[in-house]
């Protein structure tokens, strides 16, 4: 499989949108990108010719927008960075979900894919492994919860695996 085209952060936010859309909707129209951007009809206008350009959408002035195999496939890997960010965010470091939909939003643009496929691995890894499992990312929001560690270690501990209440916290 080919590598992705190297797109502005701009760009990427255009082609998600556009994929989205025509999720919704079969076909983008550029007045459902700006509303869906917040942004003006010459905005659009020039980034529809940019991605046009570069053979990721099929575009004519006033028509319908739809994506090329090229740009199906650029707009899902936007779109898996971002959910894998927002995964990792939420699952493992206990972040609420508009403040992880947030942060996937910004850095899904610049974090590298070995980075990112690291993060995917490490989730699963934590889900299946039997030295931390989902005791083990729950733990963590726990904590992240309640401010501090378990007054007792080993009581912690029994607890877990006898799976009951995790105790009180120091702080």
């Amino acid at each position: 499989m080919a590598e992705p085209q190297q797109l502005s952060a701009s760009l990427e936010d255009y082609i998600e949108t556009i994929y989205h859309i025509i999720t919704e909707k079969q076909v983008a129209r550029g007045k459902d990108i700006s509303a869906r951007l917040s942004v003006s009809g010459a905005s659009v206008t020039e980034a529809l010719r940019a991605l046009s350009r570069r053979g990721l959408i099929n575009y004519a002035p006033y028509e319908v927008i739809t994506l090329t195999e090229e740009g199906r496939l650029a707009a899902e890997d936007v779109i898996r960075r971002h959910n894998s960010l927002k995964q990792f965010f939420m699952a493992v470091l206990a972040i609420e979900e508009p403040l992880a939909e947030e942060g996937a939003c910004k850095i899904e643009h610049t974090a590298p894919p070995e980075i990112i496929n690291r993060m995917v691995n490490f989730i699963k890894f934590l889900e299946i492994c039997p030295r931390g499992g989902k005791d083990l990312i729950n733990g963590f929001a726990s904590y992240c919860q309640r401010g501090g560690t378990p007054a007792n270690c080993a009581s912690c501990i029994s607890q877990c695996m006898d799976g009951t209440v995790h105790p009180p916290v120091d702080k």
